[in-house]
């Protein structure tokens, strides 16, 4: 398959998990989310039951938008994984380059709605929350093979980056940002630095 047939076969994944994703938050607002099947999602989208799961491991995972890792994705992830760089740098570029395939910012607001019909999602989004840093976790310990207390690394350097990512969040979503993502998140990284810097130690 060519380059340009890949690239349209991806655009209409993405066309259909957002158009399963659409539907399924509107319909949690309107019906509930224990309100509608993934057979009848799957018949207004015009998709089959088998396709549906080739996007979406759950009907919780179609509301939140998290599809089935993708092969851009998969792409990013092996190219960090082989890097050799400075390892929070490149963690930090793989996290920029997620976000700006799966911007988070851009529907939100479906979201917020969907789970202030139904609070008991949160639970679910936690758990997908946790599931996604055990497989960072698995990726940077699979880059730090060899190196002592690679896995222990791993886990503080992916809550560090959390944490980064959270402050970042909370200034675009609540104090509505215009700075972009990979900027915020930039700058908070020198400063963070700095915190830690052997310099600051003195002090």
């Amino acid at each position: 398959m060519d380059a340009s047939a890949e690239s349209t076969r991806e655009q209409r994944k993405r066309e259909t998990s957002l158009a399963l994703t659409s539907v399924a938050r509107r319909w949690t607002v309107e019906r509930g989310f224990a309100g509608f099947t993934i057979e009848e999602l799957c018949t207004e989208a015009g998709v089959s039951r088998r396709t549906f799961f080739n996007y979406f491991e759950s009907k919780e995972n179609a509301v939140f938008g998290i599809t089935v890792i993708d092969s851009r994705q998969e792409e990013l992830e092996d190219a960090f994984a082989n890097a050799d760089g400075d390892l929070l740098d490149d963690f930090v570029e793989l996290t920029v380059a997620r976000f700006s395939l799966f911007d988070p910012v851009e529907h939100a607001a479906e979201l917020f709605a969907v789970i202030e019909h139904e609070p008991r999602l949160l639970k679910a989004a936690f758990e997908q929350q946790e599931k996604h840093e055990r497989r960072d976790v698995a990726l940077i310990t699979r880059r730090l093979e060899g190196v002592e207390d690679a896995e222990l690394r791993a886990q503080v350097l992916v809550q560090s980056v959390g944490a980064l990512v959270r402050l970042c969040m909370e200034q675009l979503l609540h104090h509505h940002s215009t700075e972009p993502f990979a900027e915020l998140i930039r700058r908070r990284l020198r400063l963070a630095r700095d915190l830690y810097s052997p310099a600051q130690k003195a002090h």
